[in-house]
């Protein structure tokens, strides 16, 4: 008999997702990996949370049934750092407790520790270490979030801005050439 192969941090999707064994992944069936993706250890994502919706008229029984709708999705080449929880935002309508998808663009760095509960980011985005993003914000392309930023709840960040402060507000721009940030190279450099 052979003996085992030892396990590595990293497990490897078909897609090339590097997913640490030591992140915690709740609903992965509402979870969609773009490709080439780095969660790494102690992340947390919260796929269960999905949308409900009241249960049809037609059928019996008045509790709200859950949907298959995608709670989370990542683009390609996105690195989500140590210790970072990414939820999908909820709100409360018409008497319903709801979640709402959480869309991740491609190319996107989430530093360490840092919480998401956004309604969309866009490509490019850099968000710095302790980041915290409120519920239903929208981050367009090519932003720059700095370390320790809080994004309020509803705020939408421009394309090409650069965000800082308690709560954020945009400091600045990016520079003429600042492309974001480059996914593969981390990916390439992520074993286990």
């Amino acid at each position: 008999m052979a003996p085992k192969q030892p396990k590595g941090e990293y497990i490897e999707t078909d897609t090339g997702n590097k997913v640490s064994r030591r992140s915690l992944i709740s609903g992965t069936q509402n979870i969609i990996l773009g490709g080439r993706t780095v969660i790494q250890a102690d992340v947390i994502i919260r796929g269960d949370l999905t949308r409900t919706l009241p249960s049809n008229p037609t059928t019996s029984g008045s509790a709200p049934a859950a949907s298959n709708h995608v709670a989370v999705a990542l683009g390609r080449y996105c690195f989500i750092s140590t210790g970072s929880i990414l939820r999908p935002p909820a709100k409360l309508h018409r008497g319903v407790y709801s979640c709402l998808p959480l869309k991740i663009g491609d190319n996107v760095f989430v530093g360490p520790g840092c919480i998401i509960e956004a309604a969309s980011i866009g490509n490019n985005v850099w968000i710095g270490k302790g980041a915290m993003l409120g519920k239903m914000a929208i981050v367009k392309d090519g932003v720059r979030i700095l370390e320790g930023a809080v994004v309020p709840a509803g705020m939408v960040v421009g394309v090409g801005s650069v965000v800082a402060g308690k709560p954020a507000r945009v400091v600045g721009e990016v520079g003429v050439g600042w492309e974001g940030f480059n996914g593969r190279e981390l990916w390439k450099n992520t074993t286990g």
